[in-house]
């Protein structure tokens, strides 16, 4: 199994703009639908109205691999160069 832990520092008053691109360009249910999937859930800060936090779970490394070719990942890169402005990609 693979877990990955995502945080995103979004462009000043993007993170809403991020979110909401997400859900109603069905990217994130197509996510959630992917083969090996156990989880892909986005949570808030409290402390920080810029962060993201994005927990992962795979089935494997193969599945996680197949997943970043989905032609719904290559939407998620362009919302992403628009409204975020740092990721930090952390294995767990």
């Amino acid at each position: 199994m693979l877990k990955l832990s995502v945080n995103y520092f979004a462009k000043p008053g993007r993170r809403e703009e991020f979110l909401r691109r997400v859900v109603e360009e069905g990217i994130l249910t197509a996510i959630r639908r992917e083969e090996g999937c156990l989880r892909y859930d986005y949570y808030l800060s409290c402390q920080n109205e810029d962060e993201i936090l994005l927990l992962e779970q795979w089935d494997t490394d193969e599945h996680q691999r197949i997943h970043m070719e989905q032609e719904h990942m290559k939407r998620l890169r362009v919302i992403k160069d628009e409204c975020i402005a740092e990721t930090k990609l952390n294995r767990d």
